[in-house]
């Protein structure tokens, strides 16, 4: 059995993958590189690949913590997006990182972002950083999002 298109009065869900391989692929993210990973209904995972270019400290080697900020920021934001099933703007009104440890050198880092809780205005969000080990993580980040806007249709 084929599925119907939506109707106008029925845009079609959010999709959060779509849209972050095709506005990822740009700007800062792109520069970056950062990856889509995995996916469920309140939580993204990008993937931050190691290379040279990322290192902050140089005789360790060891990878700059603005890239896993901006890993973290994208993932929870997603997150947002994909729970909501729909792309609305939003501001950051408060974000926070802890990083816990360096990430391993020569290691991908990936970026779980999850959306935990949505008011009329508001996004809780809150996610993990890890090299391989979601059980040993890079960092903690938690933050809330404020919306400005509607949701668009995209």
């Amino acid at each position: 059995m084929t599925e119907a298109p939506p109707s106008p009065e029925s845009p079609p869900a959010f999709d959060a993958e779509r849209f972050f391989k095709r506005m990822g692929s740009v700007g800062h993210n792109g520069t970056l590189d950062i990856q889509w990973h995995g996916a469920a209904d309140d939580w993204v995972e990008l993937r931050l690949p190691w290379r040279d270019a990322l290192i902050g400290d140089e005789e360790a080697r060891l990878m700059a913590s603005g890239p896993i900020f901006t890993l973290m920021d994208n993932a929870t934001s997603l997150a947002i997006w994909r729970k909501m099933k729909a792309f609305r703007p939003q501001a950051t009104l408060d974000f926070r990182i802890d990083y816990i440890r360096p990430a391993g050198s020569g290691r991908d880092v990936i970026g779980r972002g999850e959306c935990y809780r949505l008011t009329h205005s508001i996004a809780f969000v809150r996610g993990i950083a890890h090299d391989g080990d979601a059980d040993d993580p890079v960092a903690h980040c938690a933050g809330t999002f404020m919306f400005t806007g509607p949701a668009w249709s995209l």
